[in-house]
This record gives C-alpha cells, sequence and structure tokens, in this order.
C-alpha cells in the first residue's frame, strides 16, 4: 500500500491511531494523533478529518425528519459495514499491515460461525446453562411510583437485569461467544484488557470453562479501585498483568501483547471499538439483551418498549438493547454518558457530548482529544465508562439522528445507586447507575403509561467501597452545614 501524504495509520507501543505530518496540519484536519515516537509498523491512508463535527446536542450530519431517512441511511450503513467494515464515515480498519490477514480470518470465522447451527446451539446452552439467560425484565414498581406526579400519573419503569447474569454483567454475553470462537480457531490463549474489571472476570470465568490460558491487562488506578474483581480474576486462574494508567492503558498494552503472540494468542474485545470486525462482533453477542427484552415486553404488556435507555462507555451494553429495535421508529433510544465532575470541567467521559472525529485503537469514532489531537483523559466515578473514544456504530447513530445522548454527573450516579438501592432492594454498578439517574430528567417528560426499560448493566458489588467514601463525605458535610 502506497503511502501518501496527508497520514499515516501507525502503531506505537500497541496503540493504532492516526498520525499525521505536522501538529498544524493536525489542527486543520482534526486528526487523532500522538506525538510519541513510532515504534515501527504502519500502514497508509488518505483519511482526512474535517473540524466541523459536532457538540452536545448537535448532529454531525444533517437532521432527517422522518424516520424513512433514518432507516435509508440505516440500511446504506450496513451495506458499507459489510464492504469496508465501516458504519458510513466511522469505523474501518486503521492498523498495521501484519494484522490485515488475522482480522480477515476472524471476520471470516465470526460470518461463518453466525450461521452454523452447531456454533448456535453451543452458544445457547452455553448462555442458558452457565450465563443464567434470559434475564427478567423486571417491573421496578417503587421506582415507578417515585416518578409519578400529583394525579398519580407517570412512566412505567422496567430493568433489564443483566446484574443477575453470571460474573454480575453483560460482558458475560460476549465473553462466552468469543471464547468459544477462539478455541474453534485452534487458539490456546486469550488476551483482554479491563477497566472495572467486569469484562475480565467474564474473560476469566469463560477461560477456565474452556480450559484456556488467560492473560487480563490492568491499569494500576483500576486495580485500587476494583481491587475485588481483580481478586476473582486471580482466583479464577487469570494471570494479572498491572499496568501504569487505566483502561485505555491496558487496552494499548492488551493489543501490542497480542500482536506479539498472533499465532497462538487471540484477543477477546470487551468493549464495541477497535478494529473491523471487533465492534461488530461485541454487538452482535451482545444482542440477546435486546432480543429478550423485545420478546418479554410482548408477554408482559403485548408491545415494543417506548424507550430504552442505557449507559455508554465504550458502547456493548447500550448496542446490546439498542440494536433489536434500531428499525422500530416508534422507540426511542437514550443513551447515557458519564459528565464526571461536570461536562465543562474538562473531568468527564462525554465523547459523543465533547469529541471530536479521530482515528484511535484501530478505528475511526468521537474521541476526547486537544486541539493538537492528543487524546485527553477521560473521567467517571463508573469505572467502565472512562475510556476516551466510543463504538463506531453508536457514533454513526448520532450523526444520523436515530440515538439521542444526554450525560450524567458522578454525583447525579452517586444519588441514583442510593436511590434504587433503597426503593428496589437493587444494588447497580455506578457505570448503570448512570441510566438510572437519567430517570430524574426524563421521567418528568413522558404521558403516562410509557414504557421505559432500562439496561441494568451490571451488579454494584465492586462500587460498595466507593459509594461509602462518598456517603461518609456527604455526611460529613451535612454535619459542617448544622454546625454553622
Amino acid at each position: 500500500m502506497a503511502c501518501n501524504n496527508l497520514q499515516t495509520i501507525s502503531i506505537h507501543g500497541g496503540i493504532f491511531h492516526a498520525t499525521s505530518e505536522s501538529s498544524n496540519s493536525s489542527k486543520r484536519q482534526g486528526l487523532a494523533m500522538h506525538s510519541q515516537t513510532d515504534r515501527g509498523l504502519k500502514v497508509c491512508s488518505a483519511v482526512a478529518v474535517t473540524h466541523n463535527t459536532p457538540n452536545s446536542g448537535e448532529l454531525g450530519l444533517r437532521n432527517p425528519k422522518k424516520m424513512s431517512e433514518i432507516l435509508q441511511l440505516i440500511d446504506q450503513g450496513e451495506k458499507t459495514l459489510t464492504s469496508s467494515g465501516k458504519f458510513g464515515r466511522f469505523g474501518g480498519i486503521f492498523v498495521p499491515e501484519t494484522l490485515i490477514t488475522c482480522l480477515k480470518k476472524l471476520e471470516d470465522e465470526f460470518n461463518w460461525v453466525l450461521h452454523d447451527p452447531e456454533f448456535q446451539t453451543e452458544l445457547s446452552i452455553a448462555l442458558k446453562d452457565y450465563v443464567g439467560r434470559e434475564t427478567p425484565l423486571y417491573f421496578a414498581e417503587r421506582l415507578t411510583n417515585s416518578y409519578k406526579n400529583e394525579n398519580g400519573e407517570g412512566p412505567e419503569i422496567y430493568l433489564k437485569r443483566e446484574d443477575l447474569t453470571h460474573t454480575g454483567a453483560h460482558k458475560i454475553n460476549n465473553a462466552i461467544a468469543q471464547a468459544m470462537l477462539a478455541k474453534r480457531m485452534g487458539r490456546k490463549s486469550i488476551v483482554a484488557a479491563t477497566g472495572a474489571g467486569q469484562h475480565g472476570v467474564a474473560t476469566a470465568a469463560t477461560c477456565a470453562k474452556l480450559g484456556l490460558d488467560c492473560t487480563i491487562f490492568i491499569g494500576n488506578i483500576d486495580i485500587e479501585r476494583q481491587s475485588s474483581n481483580v481478586l476473582l480474576m486471580k482466583h479464577l486462574g487469570a494471570e494479572v498483568k498491572s499496568i501504569a494508567g487505566t483502561f485505555k492503558d491496558a487496552t494499548s498494552e492488551a493489543i501490542r501483547y497480542w500482536v506479539g503472540n498472533l499465532e497462538s494468542s487471540y484477543y477477546l474485545a470487551g468493549t464495541a471499538v477497535g478494529p473491523h470486525p471487533c465492534p461488530s462482533m461485541v454487538r452482535e453477542f451482545q444482542t440477546v439483551i435486546g432480543k429478550e427484552t423485545r420478546k418479554q415486553a410482548m408477554e408482559k404488556w403485548g408491545g415494543k418498549p417506548n424507550v430504552l435507555v442505557a449507559c455508554v462507555g465504550s458502547g456493548s451494553n447500550a448496542l446490546g438493547l439498542f440494536h433489536e429495535f434500531i428499525r422500530d421508529e416508534n422507540v426511542r433510544l437514550i443513551g447515557v454518558e458519564a459528565a464526571g465532575n461536570g461536562i465543562d470541567t474538562g473531568k468527564h467521559s462525554a465523547t459523543l457530548a465533547k469529541g471530536q472525529v479521530g482515528v484511535y485503537h484501530g478505528t475511526m469514532s468521537y474521541l476526547l482529544q486537544d486541539d493538537e489531537g492528543q487524546i485527553i483523559g477521560p473521567h467517571s466515578v463508573g469505572v467502565g465508562l472512562e475510556y476516551p473514544g466510543v463504538s463506531p456504530e453508536l457514533s454513526f447513530l448520532k450523526d444520523i439522528g436515530r440515538a439521542e445522548f444526554y450525560t450524567i454527573t458522578d454525583e447525579e450516579a452517586l444519588q441514583a445507586y442510593t436511590r434504587v438501592c433503597r426503593l428496589e432492594g437493587i444494588f447497580p454498578a455506578l457505570e448503570a447507575a448512570h441510566a438510572l439517574a437519567y430517570l430524574e430528567k426524563l421521567c418528568p417528560t413522558l404521558a403516562n403509561g410509557t414504557k421505559v426499560v432500562v439496561n441494568c448493566s451490571g451488579r454494584g458489588d465492586k462500587d460498595v467501597a466507593t459509594v461509602f467514601k462518598y456517603q461518609q463525605l456527604q455526611d460529613k458535610m451535612e454535619r459542617g452545614h448544622e454546625q454553622s
């Protein structure tokens, strides 16, 4: 592949990202650029990313007024996905040439197992007997009542209980499927990266079940915040490798490790990002969430949900719920990002609200980056939401206007955690608490009887220490106010 003068896609330290020839051109082009020295492998590309990308509340393309127009764009996106691995302008394969053959083989295997009755039967049994599916669609009666107005009217709130799966989060749906695929391909060793630890635990568990070696990379900062999940990974037989930093750094190191062991290892992505076919694979193996939701809604009230709500980090749980309903024009899709300390503080993980288009970890999507194209470190009390990029498919859905995206602060998420604990006896992960927190803003706008489904994507055992510290701080502040 011949290089042109615009940019190269390079790998240094295992990070696939776009670089330009100068910082000035990166400012003009809006490229996701890194200043570190390139350590070798390159693939050339002629991709230019302009700076007319949207911030919060705007659409990157036009805002189609008719659902038929949106559906046409979705159909076009599916065609480009098949031909080029892209959702519109997002996605793609921005990796060294040495990985192209490997990813093509993975794509071929993935497409084969999607239509292989033997694999699908084996997966269905594993999801039922090992993962514990189907998960309940739970009517949250007391939470519903708390949002009724003075006339006793309000929406009905249902929780899709992914927190009740084996290992306590939706991550196991994808982990078991990909581990089975890896074993089918003859791989003996699984490599993964984790932030909140839920994907790490799910991967370690599936590797134990299938007799595969497992190496999990996790940032040292996340080890301190998610120590219980680190212990579980070790109990399950995984080798846990500590990396300086957070999830984005662990992902880079896991990719680097995988690149050095392509023949024997398999990189098990838990997030809907990375080079094609990784985002599509994760999405596809998570769609069981939405498929069950459609079936259960029909059983419970004889129709579809009116509104779907899910937290958004990279996008795996949101796409798992949304994708089944993407062509249902009367179903709203609402993603909730982490506003951290505040959307305008710079300490957040609101990639779709504040990001610009660039290339990171092998894919084009919205990114948190500065004017020089440098990645901005994300922040959220929900560790699993701390990622500077986002799913290329969600980026596409934002641009065409099919999905809505809003933000919730750390404090709002922590309050929602407490609210759901005390009203429903359910302790959600702080990631899922962001979606639950958005009900405070959403419910007053909805008609009586509107059916709202929130994806409770994980269990909050891992977050109890964080919540306890927050409650202690709140109690201390309240005592201070009383004394003054």
